[in-house]
């Protein structure tokens, strides 16, 4: 019998365009933890949607069995049957129902067609044991963060007796604490018998927890690594993603810092459902010219609601303190107001908040700036399209034309048209909120490009950032916040990770 409990052979998926996947070939042995890495873009997502059942049987070219015995699956609810289960990275909860409500749900057994909700709660409760959540059962979904729910994604998982289990970038939207759990459960998870494949940008945690480690490249196999038996290690694989030695993973930097042109003075936030609780508080910061500012600090920390509350009070129930740009003081009612008077906002949810999905590349590029591409409240067309164009070249954005619909492109490309949106509109300071989220390591450096970029113009960068080595790697300055509060400013020679989570946890 054979060791592999899956098997892709001579794998060809197609989308209107682009060929995502050609010849894919691909083997996981039974028990094991697999991890699949490549850049975006190189059909690592494809391939599991295609294993999984989201793309049917018909849809593609080639041969996927599992236990030896060929697939026929037209929808993911067959694949559960073969015990096969596929977590997204955007989580597919139901965020007002309740946690054992989400575990159960589409596979409630009932008894003459009712529902026996005390047993549902009481046979819930071993799963979330076992993925170690100690939440009530009975919580509504949307009141626990992000780790947790990934957590019930597990437990729902678990619940339809899965053998194999996919996890598509599970910590992406985790800080530390939470994914090293994460890690640790997949883990344990492993020493129970489920096999487990595991897609992810991030190379530390592929080397912790990898049994093997297969490479997608341009929609092609390239090559799988036994961590056992043969030399790998996180050069080696960056080599095999990007198809080149990358000897630095940041470019070099050639701005010019100069004097101050932003200063925030006592700024304070308030919750928009709760407007006596104060999300930050009293926060004071500068800005200066050519300069990469960042923000660190844990999850939590008010990082985002202190930049999306000055971004023309996009986040609270109401804000106070002062905010003065270029020597002059601001008000900004609406996020209009704040880009006609040069602030640029990437948001970290580019899905939510920062892209049309179902419109098109050029549309999304534009949508910020169409006073500028207008004439007589006409839009120039031919303007549009040539700036879209230009965008497309300069941030090499890789779809087949500016007319291809957003969400049909990878996370990296996607990162890029909300970056090239942003820059159309030509703003003079820069906030980028975790601009890297779920990017593998070549498009990480295009967009640390970018950014770099941007100073060397003489322009204005504040990236908040929960990847520490990203942030020393890229910024001139620090601040450090916990709690809604500022806890502590640091010079590029002085910052490392101990020194700013040692800030960030002082009383």
């Amino acid at each position: 019998m054979s060791d592999y409990i899956l098997e892709v052979r001579n794998l060809i998926k197609d989308f209107p365009g682009v060929r995502a996947l050609n010849n894919v070939n691909f083997k996981v042995k039974k028990g094991e933890i697999h991890c699949l890495v490549g850049e975006n873009g190189a059909g690592k997502s494809t391939l599991m949607n295609v294993i999984s059942g989201v793309y049917p049987i018909g849809s593609y070219e080639g041969d996927v069995l599992l236990h030896g015995s060929k697939t026929r699956y037209r929808s993911v609810k067959e694949s559960e049957k073969d015990r096969l289960a596929i977590i997204h990275q955007e989580l597919a909860l139901s965020p007002y129902l309740s946690i054992f409500e989400n575990i159960f749900l589409g596979h409630i057994k009932t008894k003459t067609g009712i529902i026996k909700w005390d047993k549902l709660i009481m046979d819930s409760r071993p799963y979330l044991e076992r993925v170690g959540l100690r939440e009530n059962p009975e919580t509504i979904v949307s009141k626990i963060g992000v780790g947790k729910q990934q957590l019930v994604e597990i437990a729902r998982a678990l619940s339809k007796n899965t053998e194999v289990l996919i996890l598509d970038e599970p910590t992406s939207s985790l800080n530390d604490d939470e994914s090293d759990a994460l890690l640790d459960l997949i883990l344990d998870l492993k020493k129970e018998g489920i096999t487990c494949i595991m897609i992810s940008h991030k190379l530390n945690e592929i080397m912790k927890i990898a049994d093997t480690i297969t490479i997608l490249r341009d929609g092609q196999s390239i090559c799988t690594y036994d961590k056992h038996t043969d030399e790998v290690n996180e050069d080696i694989i960056i080599q095999g993603m990007v198809g080149r030695d990358m000897t630095h993973r940041y470019p070099p930097k050639t701005a010019q810092v100069e004097g101050k042109v932003m200063e925030v003075k006592d700024w304070s936030v308030y919750h928009p459902e709760y407007p006596d609780k104060k999300v930050v508080d009293r926060a004071n910061f500068h800005v200066n010219k050519g300069e990469i500012l960042a923000f660190c600090g844990p999850m939590g920390a008010g990082r985002t609601e202190l930049m999306m509350s000055l971004f023309g009070k996009a986040y609270g129930s109401s804000c106070e303190g002062t905010l003065t740009i270029e020597g002059r003081e601001q008000t900004f009612h609406t996020p209009m107001d704040a880009i006609a008077a040069g602030l640029g906002y990437v948001s970290e949810d580019r899905k939510d908040l920062g892209l049309i999905l179902i419109q098109d590349v050029k549309t999304n590029i534009s949508n910020s700036s169409l006073g500028k591409l207008s004439r007589w409240g006409v839009v120039d067309q031919q303007k549009e399209i040539g700036e879209a164009e230009k965008f497309k070249k300069a941030l090499n954005i890789k779809t087949p034309n500016i007319y291809q619909t957003v969400r049909n492109l990878s996370g990296g490309n996607q990162q890029k048209v909300v970056l090239s949106r942003c820059l159309l509109a030509e703003p003079s300071i820069f906030i980028v909120d975790e601009p890297t989220r779920g990017i593998d390591v070549g498009a990480k450096y295009e967009i640390y490009t970018i950014l770099n970029d941007l100073a060397a113009q003489g322009k204005s960068v504040i990236m908040i950032s929960s990847e520490l080595p990203e942030a020393l790697g890229m910024a001139d300055r620090f601040y450090v916040m916990n709690e809604g509060m500022i806890k502590g400013e640091l010079k590029r020679g002085e910052a490392t990770q101990e020194r700013i989570m040692q800030i960030a946890l002082k009383s």
